[in-house]
């Protein structure tokens, strides 16, 4: 509603200021009316032209009547006037009637195409008061490379070729096959950092940040889309997982048989018969080169932008760097040059999906602050029909069965599926969709719905942890409650986990599909939820994440209270010197302050801790106590920035020895005795001290570029001095790489270890000793330095006390758990709760600032309205009820209490649920030994058919 998509446009200039921007916006043709195309495919089907297909990175062919891809939004159909024959003919150049073939505007039912009109580009006027700059990346073209063969053999592939070929809806179907034969592989290599790190050819000296993760991704889900076993090998530089769970994900893959060869591939050969590569490369195990044979060799390639992107930055005056991405500052991640126009996503760099979603909902932040005041006044709510009555009506049920492409229907019989679904009980008619979560299939469902007068719906398909909201809009659509209606997940619990046996798939397919539609049949409307909201917000810690989402939120008109449990604001940023770009981070941390200090809307207490907290999201009330006075607050929303800190080593002489330090230790040292430097006799750095160990399985993200800086610094302050650097992997991501390579120029040396050979250190008389072993010279290096320097992890706060009050979740290293890594990375799992910073996961100034501001944006969806709907699966008291209590001491989220009634004079006890802070888990019913509370929509009565239904064959 408060969207509009313009598709085929580029921005051709802008004029104007912030809050008052006019945008110029060139529309090109799609030759067809979107108003008349039904996506019904016949004009791609009747189309003769046949042209690579770029979705497929031209690994197949589409039409040049198309669509992107089966769920393109808006699922309209295009066509191509540089490939159509109609027009490369001559049609509608000056030379009417020209033109050849017309198939597609033959066979169109609907007329939507009429090639005799004159297709002209339309030119937009669009006044806006911000602007948002997201227009993605392009995958690297290895072609400049010569020793990779990339033009030379069929079986040397991009890795964004490879993600085609896994793909369910792409050329392979989901079975993975080499381009060369047609050959399932049996042995496939990936090659890292092609087109990154790389100054010799393409000058992208960045690390693209993303490939190591996504081609041990790829190496972990081959076995889903090939049969037997695969040999899989990956070849490295440096494995960079540096995100949250990332580690462990590497470790998994090892465990699973995944090679990890840190060595560069030499030379490409071609494999035998034309199929295969063998490559060349240097076995820093055995000192000797090696020839290996592969079906397939996949190259992950990097992120750059496209030359698009640099145009549009020409265009709006953005200036971008020398790697041609959007310029920022740390201390303002999203804000371009220009103000009122900013950047998200890989237009600033490389990044992955969690931090392209968090700096889109940051960008959000920074563009509606300054426009706060219009909050509100174009926007449109939505309307649906009045709802249904359908109590006291027989179940008509109806079925839709998602092929999913052909990720359920690649290994379940769905047209088989179908027809068992039209025998059960209830069921009034049955439907099988490509798939079911299309644009074209919800108003299809929604048609269906009404022509059948089906008042029951199942889907078959996927996650309802996805899609299941979209299916409940399209039931209010159709004027149904949205509460009837039931999933069946034959994706995620049944074809992807039994790909190898199709007919057991099928079989736990039928029982998926007959226990949904028992239940479904039981199901009954229900009451529509909401609550009202205090518009006023929380924030928890008032370190550099908490200053930032406090300023957001007031600046945005919310009155925002902020507690910090220490006696001044400002956290961990008064330990650092500079950000990862240079900037002085104690100017800014200043201003911050102030700023926060004396904002109207903003309340701050310090020495102040959370006692107690009852509500929930909208209306939350808790007990804080300031200086040893307790005080009451009432706010809608909370932030969550309680931070991190430095571990303290119990290895390599720490506490033992006054010249070793930690990181932020050896910043104190540097400032404060700077002249001692010239007189040192060396320095050395221990990378992942305490990170990456079994205590501690994760990567502390901001380790390798602290000491890159710190080793700089020593460098250009003491040229002679002997700086050492022991390392396991240098994570130094995106632009950071940078630093790495100036560390290298200026000739700090490099060493790694690995846990199997840490380094020791001891002390010789005065000396204090490092030894490390050389992993090309297999030797032991002695080394003597005058400073030792531990890269030390980042540890989470302790959090016990806010996981009692609040119910959230942390993982199992003690940092608070979000919501959803990709789709909802700030929000918790608590509704109405947000998180920022260290608290999170280890990060830099940089994304601290970024995750503080995306908290803000999600916040805001919140504060933004006096009233918001909940979710009705709730649980209800019986009759049955007799306040046992059991159910109060086990409810997870605090949702249920105790009230009196009275009955003829004689009090009686019974339970009472919170309805904003249930969550529907259903622990309260299944403790209940007397049936006193149930869940709507998972009584014992419909649990218990669901059951007898899935034994029904048993």
């Amino acid at each position: 509603m408060n969207i509009e998509l313009l598709t085929l446009a580029e921005v051709e200039g802008i004029s104007g200021r912030e809050g008052n921007f006019n945008v110029k916006v060139r529309q090109k043709s799609r030759i067809i009316d979107m108003d008349k195309c039904i996506a019904c495919n016949l004009c791609a089907e009747k189309c003769p032209k046949k042209v690579p297909d770029e979705f497929n990175e031209g690994l197949d062919k589409r039409k040049s009547a198309y669509i992107k891809y089966g769920q393109t939004v808006p699922l309209k159909y295009a066509i191509e006037k540089e490939t159509c024959i109609f027009f490369v003919k001559g049609g509608n150049k000056g030379k009417k009637g020209k033109g050849k073939c017309r198939a597609c505007e033959k066979y169109c039912p609907t007329g939507a195409i009429d090639l005799d009109q004159d297709f002209q580009d339309e030119i937009k006027e669009i006044s806006v008061g911000s602007v948002i700059l997201t227009p993605g990346f392009k995958p690297f073209d290895p072609s400049a490379f010569d020793t990779y063969a990339y033009t030379q053999f069929k079986d040397v592939v991009t890795s964004m070729e490879y993600e085609r070929l896994l793909s369910s809806n792409g050329p392979c179907m989901g079975h993975l096959t080499r381009p060369s034969d047609g050959q399932e592989p049996k042995k496939i290599a990936w090659l890292q950092c092609v087109g990154s790190r790389n100054i010799n050819k393409c000058d992208n000296g960045y690390c693209s940040s993303v490939c190591c993760m996504y081609a041990i991704k790829q190496s972990m889900v081959t076995a889903e889309h090939t049969t037997g076993d695969t040999d899989q090998a990956i070849f490295y530089m440096d494995i960079r997982t540096h995100g949250k769970e990332f580690d462990k994900y590497f470790e998994q893959a090892k465990e699973n048989g995944v090679r990890f060869v840190q060595s560069r591939i030499h030379t490409v050969y071609p494999g035998q018969d034309g199929c295969g590569v063998k490559v060349e490369y240097f076995n820093d195990q055995t000192g000797e080169r090696v020839k290996e044979e592969f079906d397939l060799l996949v190259l992950s390639v990097g992120l750059e932008n496209s030359k698009s992107s640099v145009d549009l930055a020409e265009v709006l005056g953005v200036e971008l760097d020398k790697y041609k991405f959007a310029e920022s500052s740390s201390f303002a991640p999203s804000a371009t040059n220009v103000p009122g126009i900013y950047a998200s996503g890989c237009y600033q760099g490389p990044k992955d999906i969690p931090q392209s979603v968090t700096d889109a909902s940051c960008a959000a932040a920074s563009a509606s602050i300054s426009l706060s005041s219009q909050r509100g006044t174009l926007t449109q709510e939505r309307t649906f029909p009045p709802e249904k009555e359908v109590a006291g009506e027989e179940p008509r049920v109806g079925v839709f069965v998602c092929s999913c492409g052909i990720n359920i229907a690649g290994t379940i019989d769905v047209n088989e599926l179908v027809e068992y679904s039209k025998s059960l009980p209830n069921v009034v008619m049955v439907e099988n969709n490509l798939f079911s979560c299309s644009q074209d299939t919800q108003v299809m469902l929604k048609d269906k719905i009404q022509e059948h007068n089906l008042n029951r719906v199942v889907v078959a398909a996927c996650t309802p942890r996805t899609h299941e909201p979209l299916f409940r809009e399209t039931m209010k659509d159709a004027g149904l409650n949205e509460y009837l209606f039931e999933m069946a997940n034959i994706r995620n619990q049944n074809s992807w986990v039994h790909g190898k046996e199709p007919e057991k798939a099928l079989d736990k397919a039928r029982d998926q599909v007959r226990m949904a539609v028992v239940k479904a049949s039981m199901l009954q409307p229900l009451e529509h939820l909401s609550v009202n909201v205090n518009q006023s917000a929380l924030v928890v810690g008032g370190g550099l994440s908490g200053m930032v989402s406090a300023l957001g939120l007031a600046d945005q008109g919310y009155e925002t209270i902020l507690l910090e449990k220490a006696d001044k604001l400002g956290g961990n940023a008064w330990n650092l010197a500079s950000t990862w770009r240079g900037e002085q981070i104690k100017p800014y941390l200043e201003d911050l302050i102030s700023r926060v200090e004396n904002h109207s809307s903003i309340k701050v207490y310090k020495n102040a801790q959370l006692k107690t907290n009852k509500g929930a999201v909208g209306d939350f009330v808790s007990e804080i106590e300031v200086n040893g006075e307790k005080k009451a607050i009432k706010y809608g929303i909370a932030v969550v920035c309680t931070g991190g800190q430095e571990h303290k080593p119990q290895e390599y002489l720490y506490g033992q020895d006054e010249r070793v330090f930690t990181h932020l230790e050896f910043d104190r040292e540097m400032s404060e005795h700077a002249p001692a430097l010239d007189k040192a006799k060396g320095a050395v750095f221990i990378q992942c001290v305490g990170s990456r160990e079994p205590d501690r399985p994760y990567c502390s993200r901001v380790c390798c570029t602290h000491t890159m800086h710190s080793a700089i610094k020593l460098k250009k302050a003491n040229p002679k001095m002997p700086v050492y650097v022991l390392y396991r992997d240098i994570r130094t991501y995106g632009a950071r790489e940078d630093l790495y390579k100036e560390a290298r120029e200026l000739g700090v040396v490099f060493i790694q270890y690995d846990l199997d050979n840490k380094p020791r250190v001891s002390k010789d008389g005065d000396d204090l000793v490092v030894m490390a072993r050389d992993h090309i010279l297999y030797r032991d290096v002695e080394i003597r330095p005058s400073y030792l320097v531990l890269a030390s992890a980042v540890v989470p706060t302790e959090h016990k006390n806010l996981v009692e009050l609040y119910k959230c979740g942390l993982n199992s290293e003690g940092f608070l758990q979000e919501a959803h890594a990709k789709l909802r990375p700030v929000d918790m799992s608590v509704d109405g709760m947000f998180l920022a910073g260290l608290c999170h996961y280890p990060k830099p100034v940089d994304e601290c600032i970024a995750q503080a501001q995306a908290a803000v944006s999600r916040a805001s969806t919140i504060l933004s309205r006096s009233v918001m709907p909940l979710d009705s699966i709730k649980s209800f008291v019986t009759e049955n009820c007799d306040g046992c209590a059991i159910c109060v001491d086990t409810c997870p989220y605090g949702a249920i209490g105790l009230t009196d009634y009275d009955v003829e004079g004689v009090q009686h006890k019974k339970i009472e649920t919170n309805k904003a802070l249930c969550k529907g888990c259903g622990i309260c019913e299944a403790t209940c030994p007397k049936q006193g509370v149930f869940v709507h929509g998972f009584t014992n009565e419909q649990l218990r058919a669901q059951v007898h239904a899935a034994l029904e064959n048993v």
